[in-house]
């Protein structure tokens, strides 16, 4: 290949080819510039283990997928069609001569679907690993699969500039290192971290370095929001200012990536989407604002919010790598170098955080409702794998059984998440497919109406379909062309003609709740002091619109765009919902509850649509099942408190959980208060009777219900063990205070205990018990579990301090002989 002996990789190639020979999997680890994913692949194509068979080059984005396979068909004096080609979603460049197919990875995890043989394919490359995208994940689970049970000649190669060390072993592979950079790259920091937006500080830098080093720049920065705030700082600064980002339109993308036609110096402002296997030619300089941007997955909620984050070391490496692709550079980053060791050294895999919907769809069409049962590098967690699969029950993708139902396998015919599939499959169904291919596009893309537009989606829509007929309208041209390309391929797939006329008043909320199911909301009543236009959603979360929204009248909506990061989510886009069609999908359930403020269970009727209660009927005969689960639930919540629990039933708790704690070997029952709640059900629900109210609980007898608790054969050991009471001297009995995990406490006037040498004793002899030693008043004087020795010490303390205060009452100078007393000494004694 031409150029090849220039590039680092080629030193490492034939190591590469023989490890191929040899291995089924193999990791390349390269640094950017090195030439891992422009040079490398061409130099396999010829390999005879390959044995003319196809080569996919899976790329985790749109912008690299194109570009990558524009570089390599330049390195084989080609057009990008003929022995290289591209797929991406909803584009193709591809021909019968195509050996050499760069693709996405949706496209990767489709044709594995369809021909899980992957016939004709010989070599499947997983470029950019490091970043662990949940799509790369599970490229690599199935590949592994297909490897073991259908096709032993199949090879799959891993590449990235960083890795995680413990990779190769994990998978098994040889790693193949190249060390080499294209060229040497100088990293500066600033001496503290910057204040300010991030969009300043880059303008301020980019300006500096266009001052102080040739060639072009390209500056990192989270999102579109912030690259349009500093192109607008750096006009006239005598270079073409663009931006790259992945909604640009490819027209846009090449003039960021492409020299300037004139020969100008260029300043890029990208987002981390130039991150990573993009060659950005002239880039001398890289300046990055240390953020990036994405969606962060909340399980609790179901919602998925977007956060913008600072780097990580490795992207930070490959963000700085991209100034020595072409030549020296250096590298800008926009904090310190204290802060660069505290930032985290990777971004954890996607798989462990992201909405797992789309993946559990797959594996269910693929054969497979335990993710577990796949060689994962990280399996996907239960709980997140739940929550998909609660999703897709609501989309009526998925059966009871985990299985992908009919509607579950038309929905993986569309390229985009489970909720826009069902959306658009089932409003084509309903003749509204035009209109699902509008809302479908207009949830996929940017916002096109301007901040303070109001939340009503079908506003979007009556906007784009204006822009469409080019009538004089609102919204950003650039977004809605890219609404409208994006819509006019959805039309496409569902086979409709653009239908420009105004949408019916719900059909667009008709269309959000499919997708949305959870996000059904109906308008909370209003209450004092708060603003109106707050909801309820399907979901069980509370949300509302800003304040004095037009949408904040309607008594029902279906939420697309909602911010979940506080308590109380914000609503950006919603449409208003016919409550009428709710009641179709909303079925009765019984409902039995504790209502706290007023102390008494709450029996009803109800027709729910999630946590959503369309109306409500009296439950005249209340099951005692539902009654005692209710009940039990009002204790949970509120605390054991609610029972009394009597002197005779608390001692008789203590003296359990002592011996529980004294006798762990015995097997006494728990009877801890964690237990007591955990089984509430069990020990308590026999003895509930008809009991509904606050006060009823109050008066339940909870000695019966806990000795019931007891094995029959554990009564009569309970009480030689751990006595309620115990004889003093003066034969008083006195009652124990029980501690469990400690001593049992007697407290017993000293008087009583004259002559007594040995401290009492429980649990057959070895528990001594504590001893609170009372004065004649009833008030302790000394506490202790060694009696003998109070007796020969202590107690001539005592008795000095004492025998004063109390002189009708026995101070023997010696209390070994001394009759023990009850009262006072009586005349003559």
């Amino acid at each position: 290949m031409t150029g090849l002996p220039l590039l680092p990789i080629a030193e490492v190639i034939p190591a590469v080819k023989q490890a191929l020979s040899v291995h089924p999997l193999v990791v390349v680890q390269a640094p950017p510039g090195a030439g891992k994913s422009t040079a490398l692949p061409l130099e396999l194509l010829d390999e005879p283990w390959l044995a003319g068979r196809q080569i996919i080059m899976l790329q985790p984005r749109r912008v690299a997928a194109r570009a990558v396979a524009a570089r390599l068909a330049e390195g084989l004096g080609e057009d990008v069609g003929g022995t290289v080609g591209y797929r991406v979603r909803f584009e193709s460049r591809v021909s019968a001569r195509t050996r050499l197919e760069v693709v996405t990875e949706g496209i990767l995890t489709r044709r594995l679907q369809r021909d899980p043989e992957l016939a004709g394919v010989g070599l499947v490359i997983l470029d950019e690993f490091h970043e662990r995208s949940l799509n790369a994940d599970l490229a690599l689970a199935l590949l592994r699969e297909v490897q073991g049970a259908l096709r032993d000649d199949l090879r799959v190669l891993v590449m990235s500039a960083t890795l995680d060390p413990g990779l190769p072993v994990r998978l098994g592979a040889p790693l193949i290192e190249s060390q080499g950079r294209a060229y040497p790259v100088e990293v500066r920091y600033l001496p503290t971290d910057p204040a300010g937006r991030v969009e300043d500080v880059v303008a301020r830098t980019v300006r500096a370095a266009l001052e102080e080093h040739p060639g072009d720049i390209l500056a990192f920065l989270p999102g579109v929001r912030e690259i349009r705030g500093a192109q607008g700082q750096l006009s006239g600064v005598g270079a073409e200012v663009l931006p790259l980002y992945g909604d640009l339109p490819l027209r846009e993308q090449r003039r960021a990536l492409l020299p300037d036609p004139q020969g100008r110096r260029k300043v890029v402002l990208a987002t981390s989407i130039a991150e990573t296997s993009l060659t950005i030619q002239g880039v001398r300089v890289v300046v990055d604002g240390g953020q990036s941007r994405g969606q962060a997955f909340d399980p609790g909620t179901g919602l998925s919010r977007m956060v913008t984050a600072r780097v990580t070391r490795d992207s930070a490496t490959q963000r700085a790598g991209r100034a020595g692709r072409t030549a020296p550079g250096v590298a800008y980053r926009l904090w310190s170098e204290r802060t660069q060791a505290l930032l985290p050294e990777s971004r954890p895999p996607e798989i462990l955080e992201a909405d797992l919907a789309p993946l559990t769809l797959e594996l269910a069409q693929w054969g497979e409702s335990d993710p577990a049962a796949l060689a994962w590098l990280d399996a996907p967690p239960e709980p997140r794998v739940e929550v998909a699969r609660t999703l897709l029950r609501g989309l009526s993708a998925l059966d009871a059984g985990g299985r992908a139902t009919p509607e579950g396998q038309r929905l993986l015919e569309f390229p985009t998440h489970p909720r826009l599939a069902h959306l658009l499959s089932v409003g084509a169904g309903r003749g509204l497919g035009a209109l699902a291919a509008d809302v479908a596009a207009l949830l996929e893309e940017r916002d096109p109406l301007p901040p303070g537009t109001g939340a009503d989606l079908t506003e979007r829509v009556s906007a784009l379909r204006a822009w469409r007929c080019r009538q004089p309208g609102r919204g950003d041209e650039a977004v809605l062309e890219r609404v409208e390309r994006l819509s006019r391929q959805w039309r496409g797939l569902l086979g409709v003609r653009a239908d420009d006329s105004p949408p019916e008043t719900f059909d667009v909320g008709s269309l959000v709740a499919l997708a949305y199911p959870e996000r059904i909301a109906l308008a909370r009543e209003a209450v004092a002091g708060l603003p109106g236009g707050r909801y309820l959603l399907a979901g069980g979360q509370g949300a509302a619109l800003p304040e004095g929204d037009a949408l904040a009248g309607a008594r029902a909506l279906a939420v697309a765009h909602l911010d979940a990061r506080q308590a109380e989510g914000r609503i950006y886009l919603a449409a208003p919902l016919e409550l009428a069609a709710l009641s179709e999908q909303a079925t009765w359930h019984d409902s039995v509850r504790w209502d706290a403020r007023a102390g008494a269970l709450v029996a009803k009727q109800e027709q729910r649509l999630g946590a959503l209660v369309l109306a409500a009927r009296p439950l005249k005969n209340l099951p005692a099942e539902q009654r005692i689960t209710a009940l039990s639930g009002a204790i949970r919540s509120e605390g054991l408190h609610l029972l009394s629990f009597s002197p005779e039933a608390a001692s008789f708790r203590a003296r359990v959980e002592s011996l529980r704690a004294w006798r762990p070997e015995d097997g006494w029952p728990d009877l801890s208060d964690d237990a007591l709640l955990d089984t509430l059900e069990e020990w308590l629900g026999p003895h509930l009777g008809p009991v509904r109210t606050r006060e009823e609980l109050a008066r339940v007898a909870l000695l019966p219900a806990l000795q019931a608790r007891l094995p029959w054969d554990k009564t009569r050991e309970l009480d030689e063990l751990a006595p309620t009471h115990l004889s003093v001297p003066t034969g008083s009995r006195i009652r124990l205070t029980y501690r469990p995990g400690e001593a049992p406490i007697l407290a017993v006037k000293l008087q009583e205990l004259f002559g007594l040498a040995d401290t009492p004793t429980v649990n057959a002899g070895r528990t001594p018990v504590l001893l609170h030693l009372l004065s004649p008043a009833g008030r302790p004087v000394q506490v202790t579990q060694d009696l003998r020795s109070f007796w020969n010490s202590s107690y001539f303390e005592v008795r000095k301090d004492l025998r004063g205060r109390y002189p009708k009452h026995p101070w023997p100078d010696d209390p070994w002989t001394h009759r023990p007393m009850k009262g006072v000494t009586r005349k003559g004694v």
